[in-house]
């Protein structure tokens, strides 16, 4: 969850390093630090609780001699709370070893306990296992006079996950990285390298950057990158280019980066569909390592966690209705603990805007174990859950800082929806013409969705009136009810009122009990155009429910006048087909949470507890 950044080049190490932190802090913002070798050899490290402005407000107020070797890192907080001592970098070998870290190291405790034993004056200034790590990595030092092998000896002693980033007094000009079932990446420059959590940590200096696999260990120097396994053993790197720029993750004028995201949700449908639609059908590149295997899979399950496990249900009703193969959603957490049955005609599909997330990258392994193929929908290049998968299908929207995903999650719908066309073709199971069809009305979404956005400021009075409102409910049937249940995530992970998403033929199973005079609930009304429309149910619900006194807010077709003399507020969307209106009725709860809470005055972009990238279990 925490971003790391290292650099060796030139002497602006501090510099290089507090842009990097700012571009990282949406992955934790309980605490900051930095730790600078200067040009005499000297280590300069400083760390501060909160967010990464404190470090900042600190070093402004007293300088830190900079140089041309150094680390830092921002910290969402396992093991001890976000203090000045919890903070990273830790030190090693009486101060003249930093070390930070990304992960849990699970087996701390015992390596605690024999550093106590072997090292009686060791003296611990934290409750972070990381420290461990830094006294380990010194005392290692100490023996090989070789930072790498250090790092080596120690990584193979150590149980969980982690990527750990060390220099030395010894060695001004290197850092030293290893990763495992974390992320790490390496950006190439002119006579500078860096390493970062992802590449957002130094695309404003380069454009070129270097993947790391599992079990790997990476030495950065000015002019070389060395990469070996944990063996010792050189390894093949991947060279890519960044596909965006460093003015992508600046918010530009906006009054927050959710607030730009969501205001780029249209390109980024757009972006994710180029290249991909030729003469009316699918073309998707990415997807060839799995042309054999396509139209033999008899079951396919989609992973996912919150968000992304969201755009994994409607795409099962897409690849249900459109390909006519049976589809699970399962939250990675939970699937690999219940033993669930794969083979080799499973395709195991894994959703994730960072590519890192760790509950999906362990039961992604749990199915390559099993023999399934596997998938991977990201939005990340260089991750880690891509290149464990036979096939990654690549969103393009752009760098999302902001910590609750908005831009990624249609982008997400959109690479499903265009798979299960894919396989639709494969699997012959719609005609060529009804494939055109549906295509065409993807490639209308981008300007439909953008006419929704033109109602931000409708939706910001909506909110404005009801911030004093502390719980919402929201409805929906079929492809409606992922979006309740986004709608009701967006507001807990932004406003922290109680919110939930139901099935709104649940109603009268129990949740109507909820309902009371002035409750707000937010309905998702299907299109009443159709002969198999949910529509009359729907508003039936809407009917039960103003009854027992609720406040009807209805996202709801333009032109649905049944709707009219029920509801309390109307947000219309164009008119789309069933399985595209998702993309459509997403936006307005996803603007109601964000300015509901900006007008209780929280911080949408980073809220409390939360991390973007949730790289431990």
């Amino acid at each position: 969850m925490c971003g790391i950044v290292g650099y060796v080049g030139s002497a602006k190490s501090v510099e290089v390093l507090l842009g990097g932190l700012r571009r990282l802090e949406y992955r934790g913002y309980d605490s900051a630090g930095i730790a600078v070798i200067d040009p005499e050899g000297a280590m300069h490290t400083r760390k501060r609780a909160g967010k990464l402005k404190m470090l900042i407000d600190d070093l402004d107020g007293r300088a830190l001699a900079n140089g041309s070797t150094g680390i830092g890192h921002t910290r969402w907080a396992t093991h001890g709370g976000p203090t000045d001592q919890n903070a990273h970098p830790h030190l090693g070998d009486n101060g003249k070893l930093a070390l930070i870290h990304n992960g849990i190291i699970e087996n701390f405790a015992e390596l605690k306990r024999e550093l106590i034993e072997q090292h009686p004056d060791t003296v611990f200034t934290s409750e972070t296992d990381s420290e461990v790590a830094a006294f380990l990595v010194g005392f290692e030092y100490q023996e090989t006079h070789d930072l790498a092998l250090a790092l080596r000896n120690v990584v193979a002693r150590l149980h969980g996950a982690f990527t750990l980033l060390v220099l030395h007094t010894d060695g001004p000009g290197v850092v030293v990285g290893a990763r495992r079932n974390s992320p790490l990446v390496i950006g190439l420059g002119d006579g500078e390298n860096f390493l970062g959590s992802d590449v957002a940590a130094f695309v404003e200096h380069t454009h070129r950057a270097v993947e790391i696999g599992q079990d790997q260990i990476v030495s950065i120097r000015a002019e070389s990158v060395t990469i070996t396994d944990f063996d010792g053993n050189p390894v093949d790197s991947h060279e890519f280019e960044i596909a965006w720029d460093a003015s992508a993750s600046e918010k530009g004028g906006w009054s927050s980066f959710m607030a730009k995201e969501i205001s780029e949700e249209p390109e980024a449908i757009a972006k994710t569909l180029l290249g991909r639609i030729t003469d009316g059908a699918v073309h998707v590149e990415e997807l060839e390592p799995l042309r054999d295997s396509l139209a033999e899979i008899n079951r396919i399950v989609i992973l996912g966690c919150g968000t992304a496990a969201y755009s994994g249900m409607l795409a099962k009703y897409a690849i249900e209705k459109w390909a006519k193969i049976p589809v699970d959603v399962e939250l990675s957490h939970e699937f690999r603990y219940r033993d669930p049955i794969l083979d080799e005609k499973t395709l195991v599909i894994s959703v994730s805007q960072s590519g890192e997330t760790m509950d999906t990258l362990m039961a992604v392994k749990y199915a390559v174990d099993a023999g399934a193929r596997t998938l991977s929908i990201c939005n990340t290049q260089g991750a880690t859950i891509p290149r464990e998968s036979d096939a990654v299908m690549y969103t393009h929207a752009g760098p999302e800082v902001a910590v609750a995903s908005t831009k990624a999650f249609v982008a997400q719908i959109a690479a499903f929806y265009l798979f299960a066309l894919h396989l639709a073709a494969v699997r012959d199971t719609l005609t060529k013409r009804e494939i055109s069809g549906l295509l065409e009305e993807l490639q209308a979404l981008p300007d439909q969705l953008a006419t929704v956005l033109e109602q931000h400021d409708k939706i910001k009075e909506l909110a404005g009136w009801m911030v004093d409102t502390s719980a919402v409910l929201f409805l929906g049937r079929h492809a409606g009810f992922p979006v309740a249940l986004e709608g009701a995530l967006k507001l807990k992970e932004l406003a922290y009122i109680h919110a939930e998403g139901f099935a709104a033929g649940e109603l009268k199973h129990g949740p109507i009990a909820l309902i009371e005079p002035g409750q707000p609930v937010f309905v998702v009304v299907p299109s009443p155009r159709g002969e198999n429309s949910l529509h009359p149910k729907v508003v039936s619900n809407i009917q039960e429910i103003r009854a027992r006194g609720a406040r009807i807010l209805a996202i709801a077709e333009q032109g649905d006048a049944a709707v009219l003399p029920y509801a309390d507020v109307v947000i219309p969307i164009p008119l789309a087909s069933t399985l595209f209106e998702p993309l459509l009725a997403v936006a307005p709860l996803q603007i109601f949470a964000m300015e509901l809470a900006a007008a209780k005055g929280l911080d949408v972009d980073q809220p409390r507890n939360l991390a973007k990238s949730v790289t431990v279990e």
